[in-house]
């Protein structure tokens, strides 16, 4: 069982740990039991160093194996740590290596048989990529929550088309091919909506999903994403959606005043689709980092300051629920955007835009 020390209680000889699968557990250390602390960059626990457990503190990490009682309790004779300024380092060097050799997409098709998965990736230099998951760790995003500690171990057969993929590994000479190492993947959703009304104290809002509807109920917290879009910087996205048209002129004419959301003369219709999640770490493909770091830069969105009828693009993970959902990303000020953007059978075609996954957090 691995995991981060959320609890000491150094008279009980118990440590109170968050695993990595979610779950809550206490380690019991037996009579003269061993605490190790396992050097930054080392694998071979013959090279730990022996510490006393006042020299461990909440946020480290700890590895422990020992048979699991009915409250979760675990009684070793051994426990390894790693501080919580290696863990840092160690997370430094994995966002690092997922940014080089990391690669981010769609899934297209799952072979479970040949255990490889095709996605297509994102941005100015999209193309179909193989990824080789036979020796692979899985992990995949709760439904819930877009944190990757929140994240469950998971396999090949948990995966489908449409879910968003990355993967760190070696890649062939062209980038055609990834024989992966690290697999972490979700199911996620963006959603083009108008607001209905907003309660900024319980940070709800409920919205008209454009394609449906119907309405939706928006919750947000501390991780949600919310960004206001200046004027200049929508339009600059809608031109990337769509350059110009055959007469050379630029986009944004405006849609029929039917495909128009509701609050005044401003042009309008449903907004497109993900942005970026919570993960923290490096941006995906190429364009989903680079409208990743449009919406760093963009202004903070405050909800009390929405208005009925004000367009929104909005990602989360999927859920069982479709009339709810909880939001990795909310944008307002899009409305000049989703008048540039082309459209399909009187719907905003929304293109390639994805929600880019990060090198996950340990």
């Amino acid at each position: 069982m691995a995991g981060e020390i959320t609890a000491i209680d150094a008279a009980a000889k118990q440590l109170k740990v968050k695993a990595d699968d979610g779950s809550n557990y206490t380690i019991g250390l037996q009579e003269n039991a061993f605490v190790l602390r396992m050097p930054f960059g080392e694998t071979d626990q013959k090279k730990a160093d022996k510490i006393t457990l006042g020299d461990v503190a909440v946020g480290d990490r700890v590895l422990a194996r020992g048979p699991v009682s009915d409250d979760k309790t675990v009684t070793v004779k051994t426990v390894i740590i790693m501080t919580k300024s290696d863990v840092a380092k160690k997370q430094q060097g994995d966002q690092a290596d997922w940014q080089k050799r990391g690669i981010a997409g769609t899934v297209t098709a799952v072979n479970p048989a040949s255990k490889e998965v095709t996605i297509n990736t994102h941005g100015r230099d999209a193309k179909s990529v193989i990824v080789d998951v036979s020796s692979a760790t899985f992990r995949r995003y709760a439904s819930n929550s877009v944190k990757f500690a929140d994240a469950k171990a998971s396999s090949i057969a948990e995966l489908g088309a449409g879910d968003t993929l990355r993967a760190r590994g070696d890649k062939n000479e062209d980038g055609t091919h990834v024989k992966a190492e690290e697999v972490v993947s979700g199911g996620f959703q963006t959603i083009a909506a108008t607001v209905v009304s907003v309660n900024a104290g319980s940070g709800e809002l409920v919205v008209t999903d454009l394609k449906t509807k119907k309405p939706v109920t928006v919750k947000t917290n501390t991780d949600s994403m919310l960004r206001r879009l200046e004027e200049r910087t929508a339009m600059m996205l809608g031109r990337m959606l769509r350059p110009a048209d055959p007469s050379g002129a630029a986009p944004g004419g405006g849609p029929p005043a039917g495909d128009r959301p509701a609050g005044g003369d401003r042009p309008g219709g449903p907004p497109p689709g993900g942005f970026r999640g919570s993960f923290g770490g490096p941006g995906g493909a190429r364009g989903g980092g680079d409208l990743q770091q449009i919406l760093d830069r963009s202004p903070q969105l405050a909800l009390g300051d929405l208005k009925k009828g004000d367009a929104l693009i909005i990602s989360s993970s999927k859920g069982p629920d479709s009339s709810a959902m909880l939001a990795i990303s909310l944008v307002a000020g899009v409305e000049p955007f989703l008048a540039a953007a082309p459209r399909t059978a009187g719907q905003v075609d929304l293109g390639s835009w994805n929600l880019s996954v990060g090198a996950p957090e340990q």
